[in-house]
């Protein structure tokens, strides 16, 4: 007795389709799952015997063998149990209305289902299915259920089966019927007898119809017009920003606005920000869509794993968590070097690559990366109403835990002084989000039509050499200007370029063609730490 059914597995990112084939023979009653199952999908077993005993169906008591194909993919997660279930229900006729448990009748058998060949019911190859079995029978959430959405509906299936609980989140694919399951019994009942089972459409433009109230505003914000006005920069280009000044400066307050003054997020980006959230498991329960851009903080203890993400069964990072948002790191020197120097790949490609022994997985990383830090040990290097007690040689020591090249893949460095008195007892409030990011969004607008033939660049600062030549047109006073520039400050080629990048952005939030001298002489305010000390 055979029964296949149809399922899927997520790896990185993106789920394939996965085939739970079910036998059953004659012989010593054993259970034996193969195809590279992990804990999880062993442990299975368990939990499937169980649900079906106490789903009011027989289990046989025979030979099980369940096979998971592709058999050479390494497969994890307890989101096999439903369809295992569902084949050895499938394999021994009980989806037939044949078998369901009778007390006389269970006595009679010795327990055992008809041993008859077993017909599958109609539709069961039609469907993708997946859920976590509880020992009762019930239907749990299992991660990963968009991609798998997703795969479904590129694969041709009729639909999927998930937990209800997950069907808010499958229900934004388009053209596919999204079914939700409570328990092993309801399941079984649509195929048996025809039952419905509970369907869901979620139309995924309403979800960004009404934009959610921010709990920030920029207008919260006292002083600091120079920092605002760089994130505003460093917003409408997509330029990684870090921001230097003594503490309570604000650092961490301007950071935590910038989504607020992000582009709103488009279908696409949301989609992809909804599986790496829903990979990690972190999508809240009855969500659909992440349509609102992540902010993550990590603390200064985070691990190198824990910050580009891996481990044994690898998971997505903070910097993959953060794709399409902010990844906000807060006293940047504290961290460890070894952790600061792994942003370098995702800060210049934009994704993450983990490989191990046995597979080689690519996660999306393309984030904003702001970050600060105190000009000095003590915070006061600089502060004209503190005196600093660390020396010249104490700031060198203390800036070079960040490394030449790090610093060079952060567009935009910044001052950000100590408040005044006078600005931060007024009642005026600053300039609010929803109108930097009008000016944010023109700008990004004008960047999607210049890069419109060129794939995989969506802002200034994705920019490679070859585009600065063909984008980023210089008037001659203003080369003379940025030659001069890069001349003084003894600048690499790197900050060389990340200045036109910083420029052509300056350019397009002014709406002019070419980069203007006033224009390169602003970006060259944003290279702060290119400064010597002193």
């Amino acid at each position: 007795m055979l029964a296949r059914i149809r399922s899927a597995a997520v790896l990185g990112i993106d789920a394939y389709l996965v085939d739970v084939e079910t036998d059953i023979a004659n012989g010593l009653p054993t259970f034996a799952t193969v195809g590279l199952p992990q804990g999880a999908v062993k442990e299975g077993r368990e939990r499937v015997y169980a649900a079906i005993a106490n789903s009011d169906f027989l289990f046989p008591l025979r030979r099980i063998t369940v096979n998971l194909a592709p058999a050479d993919i390494r497969k994890d997660g307890s989101a096999f149990d439903l369809p295992i279930a569902l084949g050895i229900l499938a394999a021994t006729g009980q989806l037939n209305g044949a078998a369901r448990a009778d007390p006389a009748a269970a006595a009679s058998d010795a327990g055992q289902p008809p041993a008859g060949p077993a017909t599958h019911p109609q539709g069961l190859a039609d469907y993708l299915i997946l859920g976590e079995l509880g020992l009762e029978g019930d239907v749990r959430p299992v991660r990963g259920v968009l991609p798998v959405a997703l795969t479904a509906k590129r694969e041709g299936c009729r639909g999927v089966i998930v937990p209800l609980a997950n069907v808010a989140e499958a229900g934004v694919v388009q053209g596919i019927e999204t079914l939700g399951a409570q328990s092993l019994q309801q399941v079984a009942a649509f195929f048996a007898e025809g039952r419905p089972l509970p369907r869901t459409t979620v139309d995924p433009a309403t979800l960004f119809d009404t934009p959610p109230a921010d709990d920030v505003d920029f207008g919260d914000v006292r002083g600091q017009a120079h920092a605002k006005r760089a994130l505003e920069v460093a917003a409408a280009g997509a330029h990684n920003v870090l921001m230097v000044g003594p503490p309570g400066s604000g650092k961490t307050m301007l950071a935590r606005r910038l989504p607020t003054i992000l582009p709103e997020t488009t279908l696409e980006e949301a989609l992809e920000t909804t599986k790496i959230h829903s990979v990690a498991g972190l999508l809240p329960a009855g969500g659909s869509l992440v349509t609102r851009r992540p902010f993550r903080a990590p603390h200064h203890t985070i691990s190198d794993a824990g910050l580009i993400g891996g481990g044994t069964y690898p998971r997505p990072g903070e910097v993959s968590l953060a794709h399409g948002g902010v990844l906000f790191l807060d006293e940047l020197p504290e961290f460890r070097k070894n952790v600061l120097e792994v942003l370098r790949q995702p800060l210049e490609d934009g994704h993450v690559t983990i490989s191990r022994a046995s597979s080689s997985l690519c996660y999306p990383a393309r984030f904003m990366l702001a970050a600060a830090m105190n000009p000095c040990p003590c915070g006061f290097w600089g502060d004209p109403g503190r005196t600093c007690t660390c020396g010249v040689l104490g700031v060198e020591r203390y800036l070079a835990r960040l490394s030449g090249p790090l610093l060079d893949r952060i567009d935009i460095h910044i001052e950000v002084p100590a408040v005044p008195y006078r600005e931060l007892s007024t009642e005026r409030h600053g300039e609010p989000s929803a109108a930097i990011r009008e000016r944010v969004n023109r700008a990004r607008h004008t960047q999607l039509e210049r890069f419109a033939k060129r794939p995989g660049i969506y802002a200034n600062a994705h920019m490679t050499p070859k585009d600065l030549r063909v984008f980023c047109r210089v008037s001659d006073v203003a080369d003379a200007l940025l030659r001069s520039a890069i001349t003084r400050l003894r600048l690499s080629a790197r900050a060389y370029h990340r200045i036109l990048k910083i420029a052509r952005t300056i350019a397009d939030l002014a709406g002019a063609a070419d980069i203007q001298p006033q224009h390169v002489s602003e970006a060259v305010q944003y290279r702060s730490l290119d400064r010597p000390v002193g």
